[in-house]
């Protein structure tokens, strides 16, 4: 079976979460994702959060997977030439240095075009290769902050929060791979296969996720605030507290949803009110819902809540830890939680691919490699890890 990216070459020249991510996502699909990393050290998330008994992290045992490592110091004229080698049968380079940076180094843009003219290069940044901000320095969190997702994060009367993952980062992520896709099927119909780069920066990715904020805010001077658990003017939808102690989340929002919840809550009054018949009447009373909602959940443990709720086909479901995740029988039953066996023989639990496709799926073929285990093979040169 063929996989889609079967025959692109991709250079990848970020580190950390971004590029990386990106590139995860293009090794999975058939990608052949030449992962370069710096002699001595690595990318640096090979030692970050959990490590194995080889001193690696198990994150990049996960991001690193089906990519092929070699080991080149881009600092140098000698790793710029073998870059410059490289791309002259590469499709794309993706990277997430800060802007200039790869330009000082003899290996930007337009001195890659020139030796390939048909490359595509996937930048990721902070806040874009253009514009008075392209020289800082920003980081995911960063661009989830400016991006304003981190204004809208947590309760109304505490300081914002951040999301327990890197968001900004994997929304960057995505975007790179949907970007490098349209650049390459563009390429690929063009008769004299022209490249071109994708500017992908960290904070937009955020703001484009940010609704009708912007247009409410300039036609009607709103400034949506953090409201918690809940949807403002989108009700009843919230978090809600059951007899065990454990949480439901519950999305009776929609109008005939709605009166499904409140007849399966033994409401009915409610789901026969007229100012409870649209989303517009629910809202102007989404603190009496919430409290007629939880009064019901409380009185029952999770599961036969939930229960219930599942046969009155409500949008309902737990808040999972990573616990229950590992034995959920949905995310094993669509092969999301994959055994794959690391360099010491340990098997492990990893996430699986997404998204599925019927025809031509990802797969996972082996484990984020050994730094430069790949060094032979792609550079053609023994050794080269240890210069």
């Amino acid at each position: 079976m063929v996989k889609p990216l079967e025959g692109i070459r991709i250079l990848e020249l970020g580190t950390l979460v971004a590029a990386p991510f990106a590139g995860k996502i293009f090794a999975e699909f058939g990608g052949e994702v030449i992962k370069v990393e710096d002699p001595k050290k690595g990318d640096p998330l090979r030692n970050w959060r959990v490590l194995h008994d080889d001193n690696t992290s198990l994150w990049w045992r996960v991001q690193g997977r089906n990519k092929k490592s070699v080991t080149i110091d881009l600092r140098t004229e000698e790793g710029q030439e073998q870059i410059k080698e490289l791309v002259k049968e590469t499709d794309i380079v993706i990277e997430n240095f800060r802007p200039g940076t790869l330009e000082r180094w003899n290996i930007g843009y337009e001195a890659l075009k020139a030796i390939n003219p048909s490359i595509i290069m996937t930048r990721i940044s902070g806040y874009g290769q253009t514009g008075p901000y392209r020289d800082k320095a920003g980081f995911g969190s960063v661009g989830e902050s400016i991006g304003g997702l981190r204004y809208l994060t947590g309760e109304p009367d505490q300081p914002p929060v951040r999301v327990g993952v890197p968001l900004g980062d994997s929304l960057a992520a995505l975007y790179a791979v949907s970007g490098t896709l349209m650049a390459l099927r563009s390429r690929d119909r063009d008769p004299m296969r022209k490249g071109q780069y994708v500017d992908v920066a960290l904070h937009e990715s955020v703001f484009s996720l940010l609704e009708g904020m912007l247009p409410e805010y300039d036609l009607k001077g709103l400034v949506r605030e953090r409201t918690g658990s809940i949807l403002p003017g989108i009700a009843p939808s919230n978090t809600y507290e059951c007899a065990d102690g454990k949480y439901l989340v519950i999305a009776g929002n929609g109008d005939s949803i709605f009166k499904r919840l409140m007849r399966a809550i033994e409401r009915p009054d409610l789901a026969d009110d007229p100012q409870y018949a649209t989303n517009q009447g629910r809202a102007e009373k989404v603190e009496y819902l919430d409290q007629v909602i939880g009064e019901w959940t409380k009185k029952y443990p999770l599961k036969e809540a939930q229960k219930t709720l599942d046969e009155a086909r409500i949008p309902v479901g737990p808040i999972y830890s990573i616990e229950d995740i590992a034995h959920d029988e949905h995310y094993q039953a669509r092969d999301m939680l994959v055994k794959a066996q690391l360099p010491d023989g340990a098997e492990v639990m990893v996430p699986g691919v997404v998204p599925k496709l019927s025809e031509t799926p990802g797969s996972i073929e082996w484990v984020g490699p050994e730094l430069g285990q790949h060094n032979e093979e792609i550079l053609k040169k023994k050794n080269y890890s240890e210069s």
